[in-house]
């Protein structure tokens, strides 16, 4: 069995040191992979985070993370990204990483995602050259999250987003956001590659628990939504039968 803690929208500033410290500091003892799910900053300014990077040092098993919308608000997206970096965290944007935990691979790919909405009611790429370039970006994403999950020759497939791949784990959210809030493009990549659980922040007002098209379990960890410092997930799969 993998154990995963995972959350997101943790919006640090430099106000927020001490935050979560005590509660990181013992994630070792029940989980094997923290997954950080995007917004990792108020307004995406490099010194932010910083003072995540820095509380984030007390923990002791492999932290992953993707970056979320506030994290590119100061573009200053890849300065935010190497000061996680520096302090050894992996951060993904249409990349994948692989760990071995309890004699298992588990494969982790990253992507920020991005908005579009759901099926009877998307954004298409069509008309303006603005509405064009929204959709596109998606697809684009969707597209490399895709190839990284099919790459992974791994026990266990994690899809790692800050935006929704389903409308379920947006339920609570008003209608009119659903397509600032995520896109089925990123569903159907994941159902085309398979994966065994998909982890995602954003909708600070959504529901906990959702599934792809095919069932694979969708997770919101947004910090608003939890109301906690990490949720836990068990990543298990029956043992074969003898014949």
């Amino acid at each position: 069995m993998i154990k995963i803690a995972a959350i997101a929208d943790v919006h640090f500033s430099e106000d927020s040191r001490g935050r979560f410290r005590a509660h990181w500091s013992r994630l070792h003892e029940v989980a094997d992979i923290l997954l950080i799910g995007g917004d990792l900053t108020t307004h995406g300014a490099a010194k932010q985070a910083a003072v995540l990077a820095q509380e984030l040092e007390v923990v002791k098993i492999p932290i992953i993370a993707v970056l979320g919308n506030h994290d590119y608000h100061a573009d200053q997206e890849d300065r935010v990204r190497g000061e996680l970096e520096r302090k050894g965290i992996t951060v993904l944007e249409g990349e994948h990483a692989i760990f071995t935990v309890n004699g298992k691979t588990v494969g982790i790919a990253g992507t920020k995602g991005f908005g579009g909405g759901f099926a009877g009611a998307c954004g298409t790429a069509f008309g303006e050259p603005e509405m064009k370039s929204f959709i596109y970006y998606t697809e684009q994403l969707a597209m490399q999250l895709e190839e990284s999950l099919r790459v992974l020759q791994v026990d266990y497939r994690i899809a790692l987003l800050h935006y929704s791949p389903v409308k379920e784990t947006l339920a609570g959210e008003r209608l009119e956001i659903y397509p600032f809030l995520g896109s089925y493009l990123l569903a159907e990549a994941i159902d085309t590659a398979g994966a065994d659980l998909v982890v995602h922040g954003h909708a600070h007002h959504g529901a906990e628990k959702g599934r792809t098209a095919r069932g694979i379990p969708v997770r919101n960890v947004a910090l608003p939504l939890l109301g906690t410092a990490y949720a836990l997930y068990n990543l298990e799969k029956p043992e074969p039968e003898n014949l």
